[in-house]
């Protein structure tokens, strides 16, 4: 598996396609009743891959004129790994699909938000891969 280019097949095109733009707006048109209320841009990015484990990330980049507050961000894992809007279910189907069979995404989970900078804060997502009907006991 070690000859699978991760980076070429989570390319920022395709993340883009599996996560767009328009389900910022969606997600806080769910929550607040308004999508202007949100604080922050959410993207999709690949941050690593190897046999075993993909590493990707929620990226909130910081809205012009609002404020990126850790109050805002820090109690996000626990909502985006359930919120509807978000999919992270969906969105890890969809990263199996893009693997082709070359690995199998197997279970995920979400990591604590890192605050990167005053305008950027980031929620990894962790998943393991399957090889050879096999799944690695930690992702």
């Amino acid at each position: 598996m070690s000859d699978i280019d991760f980076a070429q097949i989570f390319s920022p095109d395709q993340l883009a396609a599996i996560f767009p733009d328009t389900r910022t707006d969606d997600f806080f048109e769910a929550l607040f009743g308004d999508r202007e209320d949100g604080a922050y841009d959410i993207s999709l990015k690949f941050n690593n891959g190897t046999a075993d484990r993909l590493e990707l990330a929620f990226h909130l980049a910081r809205r012009p004129g609002k404020c990126l507050a850790c109050n805002l961000t820090y109690g996000l894992p626990q909502v985006f790994s359930r919120h509807p809007i978000i999919d992270v279910n969906g969105i890890v189907a969809r990263l199996d699909e893009l693997l082709d069979g070359r690995a199998r995404c197997g279970e995920w989970r979400l990591g604590s938000t890192r605050e990167m900078s005053r305008d950027l804060h980031v929620i990894p997502l962790f998943i393991s891969l399957r090889q050879n009907g096999h799944t690695p006991a930690s992702a």
